[in-house]
């Protein structure tokens, strides 16, 4: 691979990556360098932290979706999770992504 670049597998919903596209159910291809690995990475290590909070934060129902922090936090993470990937994808995840409206949806959420 150029510029040290190495083909992973993606499953956003558990967080997996891997190098083996056998290992797991995987939704996207990607190719990326060890640092860009190592930073998509901590994005799913802080949306399993805010998920966590969440979960701590939920029983106090009376805030709203909308107005609350753990859930803006996910929200902000995966969009860099979906332009990360956008980025770094084969033709097949840059087309999932545009053609789903990824990006656009967690936009309108704000």
């Amino acid at each position: 691979m150029e510029n040290g670049k190495k083909t992973y597998y993606i499953n956003v919903g558990s967080g997996e990556i891997s190098q083996l596209s056998t290992a797991s159910t995987w939704h996207f291809k990607i190719e990326a360098t060890d640092d860009e690995i190592i930073t998509l990475r901590e994005y799913f290590d802080q949306v399993y932290s805010s998920d966590i909070q969440g979960f701590l934060r939920s029983h106090t129902p009376y805030v709203q979706y909308h107005y609350d922090r753990e859930n803006d936090a996910i929200d902000e993470t995966n969009k860099k999770i979906y332009n990360m990937i956008y980025e770094l994808g084969d033709e097949e995840a840059k087309n999932h992504i545009r053609t789903q409206g990824l990006i656009s949806r967690i936009d309108e959420q704000e």
